[in-house]
């Protein structure tokens, strides 16, 4: 009998290594689908215009590599570092705020039971829910009327729109943290404020994290909600600079626009690759909780 366990064991052993194979060489295909769009902007960030429209898919060679010209001429064209400043301060600045008042929101609910805050609660998932395409021109006429037209005004929009999946989040993680440390650290003598920045917070970390990297990408890479927003006059994020590289009558600069991809992909890229271990500490400690 034990013979025969073994030997169905073995059996068993040997499908999920041929499964794992199998799917082991479907997603590594898949990656590359997904990846190879992004190193064709790369490819193409070093060559001449000419020689993109001809064949985008060949790599650079002696005629069409063109070094760092393109580059240059984009930082030039563009006023690249000034768009790269404003976009930097939304993103923080909106990131910072989001995680700050959500967490605390979603702390604040999913403690102190009520129909006040449940009914928060449905107002965020309904958030969630509601396209951006039905509000966007009231909320540019909002905006500009409550002069929320500049890098700093435009903080508080993200937050609107950022608020409800990072509450859904944090809610999420709250449930599993054992209430006994909160009534231990107010035993101890905290107020509410300090045991959720000194106790609550710092467990909320992974989650945090996971909440900062999911608003970064968006709010970094985002274009609608800025062209209504801001005064484009006066400020420019990077999305839009980019956009404005394309001429009149359909005329493109593809270099000068590759060159450009490429320096606004590489630093939400970087933070992300700086990041992901917190998401998979996140992933772990919400399965082993409870």
């Amino acid at each position: 009998m034990a013979k025969k366990v073994k030997e169905n064991n073995e059996v068993s052993a040997v499908r999920r290594s041929k499964h794992g194979g199998v799917l082991t060489v479907f997603f590594s295909l898949l990656t590359v689908f997904y990846l190879y769009p992004i190193f064709l902007v790369l490819i193409n960030s070093f060559k001449k215009k000419g020689f993109i429209t001809k064949n985008a898919f060949a790599l650079p060679d002696e005629r069409s590599f063109t070094g760092l010209s393109n580059f240059i001429r984009g930082i030039e064209k563009t006023n690249f570092f000034q768009a790269f400043g404003y976009s930097v301060l939304i993103t923080v600045g909106s990131v910072a705020v989001i995680i700050l008042c959500t967490s605390m929101c979603a702390w604040y609910i999913t403690r102190v039971h009520n129909k006040v805050n449940a009914t928060i609660y449905m107002l965020c998932l309904f958030s969630m829910i509601v396209p951006f395409q039905m509000v966007m021109f009231t909320l540019s006429k909002l905006a500009n009327m409550m002069h929320l037209s500049n890098p700093v005004g435009i903080i508080l929009v993200y937050l609107g729109f950022g608020a409800g999946l990072a509450v859904f989040m944090f809610c999420g993680f709250v449930k599993s943290i054992p209430i006994e440390i909160e009534e231990a650290a107010m035993i101890d003598g905290c107020t509410p404020i300090q045991t959720f920045f000194q106790v609550v917070f710092p467990i909320m970390k992974p989650t945090a994290i996971t909440v900062a990297i999911l608003q970064a990408m968006w709010i970094w890479n985002d274009y609608l909600l800025p062209y209504l927003v801001l005064d484009i006059k006066k400020y420019k994020t990077i999305p839009i600079v980019i956009q404005y590289l394309k001429g009149g009558y359909g005329a493109v600069d593809w270099g000068t626009m590759m060159a450009m991809l490429v320096l606004a992909i590489v630093p939400i890229v970087v933070f992300y690759v700086a990041c992901q271990k917190y998401i998979i500490e996140g992933v772990v400690a919400g399965a082993v909780k409870g």
